[in-house]
């Protein structure tokens, strides 16, 4: 039998999950896939009165253009420099959040301490970025009250470039680390409870529990997350970067995500940010083949 028949054999069986499954896939191709004709604005001098295809075609005039500009390495120093801070330091936090929260018998000091850790993720970036800038001033803020009370001097947090990635990188540790180690808290969860009971019966401590057994337990599901993260290396939050961004950082807080912005709906060169959008897009592409290849190769784990 076909391929195609067998296929058609089993949708006529289950055509009720697939009629429930269609406005998805209605949403999917509306919303994700239509809009994919506009990259074609990237090879011409779009003009809005000319519309998609009346507009000159160019080729690469854009991409070179970006390529050959002054902010071009700029761009991609502060992009990948946040953005690879961010996975260094933050991705191991969830890891240990989750391994100390599993080993917690105390279950009313597990429930408060997962709702203290995953209620920082709920707040918008607008909130997060003003309490940053009520901790963080140099004459009110709570920190730098601190830092005089034991005889320093005030820190202009905010407006120093050095200290932007910090700030960014730090402050997204805390917002985020709670709610990404629910899924290595899942992945603990479904770790057969008898390799514990027989590690202790050969006398394994609590530590060796953990390295032997819940580490290896949960290192598939450490793999794909950090594959997946690296696919999105070039794709740094723009509202947090931007309302973050001041002229005395901007050296350091300017980003592709943020120039975009402001080429594009400020100064509507909808080509020329469409081109910088699909380079962008193209690296994360590489970047995950490349990372995923490398993983499957080392570990046998990936994604596809």
């Amino acid at each position: 039998m076909s391929p195609r028949k067998n296929f058609l054999q089993k949708a006529a069986r289950c055509w009720q999950l697939y009629i429930l499954l269609l406005p998805a896939v209605i949403y999917l191709l509306v919303f994700n896939y239509a809009p994919m004709v506009g990259i074609q604005i990237a090879f011409r001098d779009y003009k809005f009165s000319k519309g998609f295809w009346g507009s000159a075609w160019v080729g690469l005039k854009h991409f070179r253009y970006f390529f050959n500009s002054v902010q071009f390495k700029m761009l991609m120093e502060n992009t990948v420099k946040i953005s690879v801070y961010s996975l260094l330091a933050g991705f191991p936090f969830p890891i240990l959040l989750a391994l100390l929260l599993n080993e917690s018998r105390h279950l009313r000091l597990k429930k408060a301490v997962q709702t203290l850790t995953y209620a920082p993720y709920f707040i918008s970036t607008v909130v997060l970025v003003s309490m940053l800038s009520l901790f963080l001033s140099p004459s009110t803020g709570v920190v730098n009250k601190l830092i005089t009370f034991f005889g320093g001097t005030p820190v202009d947090f905010m407006g120093r470039a050095d200290l932007f990635r910090p700030v960014y990188v730090i402050s997204g540790i805390w917002q985020g680390t709670g709610w990404s180690s629910i899924i290595f808290i899942a992945a603990l969860a479904g770790i057969d409870p008898q390799l514990h009971e027989a590690a202790e019966i050969d006398g394994a401590n609590r530590l060796q529990r953990i390295w032997h057994i819940n580490l290896p337990g949960i290192l598939p599901t450490a793999v794909i997350m950090f594959i997946l993260n690296c696919g999105s290396i070039m794709s740094v939050g723009f509202e947090k970067a931007f309302l973050m961004q001041n002229s005395m950082n901007q050296s350091a807080s300017e980003i592709i995500a943020t120039y975009v912005y402001k080429m594009g709906i400020q100064k509507a060169q909808y080509s020329y940010t469409t081109a910088i959008g699909l380079f962008n897009s193209l690296i994360n592409i590489a970047l995950l083949l490349i990372v995923n290849r490398i993983s499957k190769k080392a570990a046998d784990i990936s994604l596809f």
